[in-house]
């Protein structure tokens, strides 16, 4: 390990080979993997595991308590995969006992400059946040999403698979797989493709998906009529399938077509 002299380390600390930076703290119920490297003047605190080989910059705040006024101290959790990338003045905070009590970030994401994610959240893999994203409480943001620049999300409110959210929009509604979200509040604007592309779907899967999209929100139909159609008639599909499973089980409702 590589800790600098003016790094405050609990004794309790477990950490694999890692490196952390000047006036850093770690507090007593922290957990690090191998390879990850920690920067200048940030605090790692609560009852958090990291993963290996993340990339933590200077003055981010991980673990510290949640901004819920309901939290008194419970040993709820902070759960970082691999490789992910926190940069300065990220805030992620850990769960609560009226929640799922963890707070659970996957592997491979970036959260960029400012950025906050509140208790209770999930966040798959390979997502991006641009500087300033912000979650509230209970949010899902399922991998490969793209958060645009100064967004806020609701509590309770899902992001699905390579989603795409415009900067500086306000998500009120659950945005569906695969589809471009912006404004305030948020509409959608037709399907991610070069997101779709850059991950490797063929033509005809994005066509397919495409289809799909314009019959579930841009036909004359009722969202759960045009769901049906789209289930009874499309071939199977996992990505199909999981539209249809995000749809329905919606609980704040689903962010609907442009005027």
């Amino acid at each position: 390990m590589n800790i600098h002299p003016t790094a405050t380390v609990s004794p309790g600390a477990r950490l694999g080979d890692i490196e952390i930076g000047p006036c850093t703290v770690i507090g007593p119920n922290v957990s690090i993997g191998d390879g990850t490297v920690i920067g200048p003047f940030v605090v790692i605190d609560g009852h958090t595991e990291i993963g290996n080989n993340n990339k933590i910059l200077q003055f981010a705040s991980v673990g510290s308590p949640p901004q819920d006024l309901k939290y008194k101290g419970e040993p709820t959790k902070l759960v970082i995969g691999n490789g992910n990338i926190i940069r300065e003045h990220v805030v992620i905070n850990p769960g609560t006992v009226t929640g799922k009590g963890v707070t659970t970030i996957g592997s491979r994401n970036m959260f960029m400059t400012g950025c906050h994610v509140a208790h209770d959240c999930t966040v798959g893999d390979d997502t991006i946040f641009a500087n300033g994203a912000t979650l509230a409480g209970h949010v899902t943001v399922e991998s490969m999403a793209v958060l645009g620049g100064l967004i806020a999300v609701h509590q309770f409110t899902r992001i699905g698979s390579i989603a795409m959210i415009g900067g500086g929009a306000m998500v009120a509604m659950d945005v569906p797989p695969f589809a471009v979200a912006s404004g305030d509040r948020a509409r959608l604007y037709g399907i991610n493709l070069i997101g779709l592309r850059r991950r490797g779907y063929s033509r005809e899967k994005i066509a397919l998906i495409e289809k799909a999209y314009r019959l579930l929100f841009r036909s004359t139909l009722g969202l759960a009529d045009a769901v049906k159609k789209v289930g009874d008639e499309f071939p199977p599909d996992p990505d199909i399938r999981h539209i249809i499973e995000f749809i329905q089980t919606t609980k704040r409702g689903v962010c609907r077509y442009r005027l």
